[in-house]
């Protein structure tokens, strides 16, 4: 890269999620890898084994039940062994032969947990069955009323249809990107636009919260993304740390958002404040370009060259 802006921003808080749908672990630091995202984030996930593909909170909200933590270092390929904490059932590692079946009593169905496989098993990350048709498929996986209207999916920056035959990209269980970043005022945004509703980072599952008042005060007040800041950053590559981050696209929402977790009770008037306000998105996906050491405090920089 050949220079880079002043600062907009700076990171607030390192999230990694070791097993797919679980809770989070805050770091202190960690390196951004291409094609990994954090170390050792989504590292682990769930089959089902009704349904016969790897499944999340979406279709199993209970998951966001569960926190999970490393209690060996993590690694950039392999799988290193985590704890699951099963709340009244207490802690688990995954290194126990009877992990799957503490979590599918958990949870109440019947899941096996599984190391992250590499891209050439595709089968493992294969849907039980493909997806024919993406306009219905979005409708219930963000529990979409009828008249609510889709966004506009003409110009995507980048081809998702992968996800219609893979549950996520082989050799990852990311829904598709490498990272998301969401900054606080979107956070805020959000809260302003629905006061009766607990806005909480963790509905929304960033692996960088981050402060864009910087970026967020330079954008015109007549420009409504200035509500959202990092939509500014779309297509531009920042330097955070020692990584180098591509902005690839708003990142759209889900019915996640509105499941219940420790602390934050079920909530579908959520997506409504989405869907109206925001066209479904809050924070945006990230494909890292360069690995490199992210630590909380970093400043955030525009780099263009």
């Amino acid at each position: 890269m050949s220079s880079c802006s002043a600062s907009i921003g700076q990171v607030r808080e390192i999230l990694r999620y070791p097993v797919k749908s679980m809770a989070a672990e805050s770091l202190a630091e960690t390196s951004a890898t291409t094609g990994r995202g954090l170390i050792g984030d989504r590292a682990w996930a769930l089959w089902d084994v009704v349904a016969k593909e790897i499944r999340g909170a979406k279709k199993i909200p209970s998951l966001l039940d569960c926190r999970s933590r490393y209690v060996e270092e993590a690694q950039v390929e392999a799988s290193a062994v985590v704890e699951i904490d099963l709340g009244k059932l207490g802690r688990v590692r995954s290194d126990d032969s009877e992990i799957s079946s503490q979590i599918s009593q958990k949870i109440g169905r019947e899941v096996q947990l599984c190391p992250r496989a590499p891209a050439s098993e595709s089968a493992h990350y294969r849907r039980a069955e493909p997806v024919t048709d993406m306009e219905r498929e979005i409708r219930e996986g963000s529990a979409l009323l009828p008249e609510e209207a889709l966004p506009d999916f003409e110009e995507l920056p980048t081809d998702l249809s992968i996800v219609t035959e893979y549950v996520s990209p082989p050799g990852t269980y990311f829904d598709f990107f490498d990272l998301h970043l969401l900054s606080e005022q979107s956070l805020e945004s959000l809260a302003r636009r629905a006061p009766e509703s607990v806005i909480d980072k963790a509905r929304f599952r960033p692996n960088l919260l981050v402060d864009l008042e910087a970026l967020s005060t330079s954008v015109s007040a007549s420009n409504r993304s200035a509500d959202w800041p990092e939509l500014e950053l779309v297509g531009r590559i920042l330097l955070v740390g020692d990584a180098e981050l591509e902005v690839v696209m708003p990142m759209m929402r889900c019915v996640m958002t509105t499941h219940a977790q420790p602390g934050l009770p079920k909530d579908p008037t959520i997506m409504r404040t989405l869907v109206r306000d925001c066209e479904m998105n809050l924070g945006v996906g990230i494909q890292v370009q360069k690995t490199g050491r992210i630590r909380v405090g970093d400043e955030i920089r525009i780099c263009e060259g």
